[in-house]
């Protein structure tokens, strides 16, 4: 029996990381929704329609039927990379710029109906495991397995900041746990599919949990959901 596995949880906290180990080891299809939001709020970025201090919406809204948001794996490293409208944009999504844009845009209605609804599609057939802010209460509210992961805004500042220097970026810690302390507030407080923990998720602190450490605990809780144990 296939299940679908729905991640949620703050920036930061490695939904991405786990949610690929889970879909490589279960065989089943990974979905980075996080970066669907973070290629739509690219091509905003490109158009001008968002900057420091100013946001053309209906601009946006107007321009969503033109956005394509599809998955290429990387032959190099098997891992899926995004692409827009045809353009692998997998390392221009990723930058600490799109970061500070990326709450405001995942806020417009019409922004996250287009996506919600790709998703769900991409989960029809069941086997699936997806990560992002709202899919175990919008998503796939009846998903069998779901994840809510947390982790001090500290320690998740940190992992970002050591990420972003290690692909070779100049940035500064404090500038990094701003983006974060913004972002918690952002996307816990929008009108429209704010992040909250679903009433049956099962929540993951780690804080102080290594990786391997916190695949083993996901990995067996679904092996449990898959064979009906729980």
């Amino acid at each position: 029996m296939k299940i679908t596995i729905a991640i949620d949880g703050y920036s930061s906290t490695g939904k991405s990381t786990v949610a690929k180990q889970l879909a490589e080891w279960l065989e089943y299809i990974y979905v980075d929704t996080g970066a669907m939001y973070r290629a739509v709020t690219l091509y905003a970025m490109r158009k001008g329609y968002i900057s420091d201090g100013f946001f053309d919406k209906e601009s946006l809204i107007a321009k969503l039927d033109d956005i394509e948001i599809t998955f290429v794996k990387n032959t190099a490293t098997a891992k899926a990379e995004v692409c827009l409208n045809a353009e692998n944009v997998e390392r221009e999504i990723r930058t600490l710029e799109v970061s500070s844009f990326v709450s405001p845009v995942a806020t417009v209605s019409e922004v996250r109906a287009k996506l919600v609804e790709q998703q769900q599609k991409m989960g029809d057939t069941k086997g699936v495991v997806m990560d992002g802010r709202d899919i175990g209460t919008v998503v796939f509210p009846n998903a069998e397995l779901k994840i809510f992961m947390t982790a001090s805004a500290e320690e998740r500042a940190q992992r970002r900041y050591q990420e972003l220097l290690d692909r070779g970026d100049t940035v500064d810690y404090k500038a990094v746990l701003a983006n974060v302390v913004e972002r918690d507030e952002i996307d816990t407080t929008r009108e429209d599919s704010p992040l909250v923990k679903a009433a049956d998720a099962i929540e993951i602190d780690n804080t102080e949990t290594n990786v391997e450490d916190q695949f083993h605990t996901i990995l067996q809780l679904a092996k449990d959901r898959i064979a009906g144990r729980v």
